[in-house]
């Protein structure tokens, strides 16, 4: 509970620093929700307590309250469901399935993917990835590779790394008997939540990696995606590399 004040000033608590007096009210509110959300308060999938409930946790509107949960949503943090509530978004849920996969048919609707893993083992991060997941050149990374089938056809063969620290546990065993999505895994077993990422797209010819894992012929044309991910705290949980088959597929992105 925080302290009492008047109503729609600035919320502070004895621990934390006082917030810029130009950060506007819901704003604080929306870093305090990502606060609880990050120490584990609400768990994925989770319902979150009511607007008025946490308008007086922290002695504001409503309406404030609202606005900072709106922004959440439109995040994707948060999912409200008509009479139900508001709850922590989840990676479990079939909405999410293609928010970090845009991998489109040209024809007919999309569908989830089957995955096979080629590869999970620890290794040392090289400077690259290391710079991009901000650990130390050497530091213990979780290395994965494993190619994506739509259809009977494999279309993507995907590199990632995840810090060793975060994913301690996590073997070629685990991911041989799960069979629900890979950031689904990620959350409810290692807490680690995806929120947003960044990612790079170019042309690229196919190696012989590829011509193995993808059955297409040495130099085909195929789109090279390379993504960095982030949970809460906007912390690099993730760094993946994908070559994708586009002859009868392609990659979709909405902007807005």
């Amino acid at each position: 509970m925080l302290a009492a004040m008047p109503a729609e000033s600035p919320v502070v608590t004895a621990k934390e620093p006082r917030p810029a007096v130009f950060l506007p009210l819901y704003r604080q509110i929306r870093d305090l929700l990502v606060r609880s959300l990050d120490a584990g308060e609400w768990k994925p999938g989770e319902l979150i307590p009511s607007e008025i409930e946490l308008a007086a946790r922290f002695q504001v509107s409503q309406g404030t309250v609202r606005k900072a949960v709106d922004e959440l949503a439109a995040e994707n943090l948060l999912v409200r469901r008509q009479g139900k509530g508001t709850f922590v978004a989840t990676h479990h849920e079939p909405r999410a399935q293609f928010r970090f996969l845009r991998v489109m048919p040209d024809a007919g609707d999309p569908e989830p993917p089957h995955s096979r893993f080629l590869e999970c083992r620890r290794v040392r991060a090289p400077a690259d990835i290391a710079r991009q997941l901000d650990l130390r050149t050497g530091d213990a990374v979780v290395y994965l590779r494993r190619v994506l089938s739509f259809g009977g056809a494999p279309i993507v063969l995907e590199e990632i790394w995840l810090p060793g620290t975060l994913f301690r546990g996590l073997t070629a065993e685990r991911l041989a008997e799960y069979k629900g999505p890979l950031y689904g895994l990620f959350e409810s077993e290692f807490g680690t939540h995806m929120i947003r990422a960044e990612e790079n797209l170019r042309a690229v010819a196919a190696d012989a990696a590829a011509v193995a894992a993808l059955s297409v012929t040495a130099g085909s044309p195929l789109l090279l995606v390379e993504r960095v991910s982030y949970s809460y705290g906007d912390r690099a949980v993730e760094v993946r590399r994908g070559q994708y088959v586009t002859e009868h597929y392609h990659y979709r992105n909405t902007l807005s």
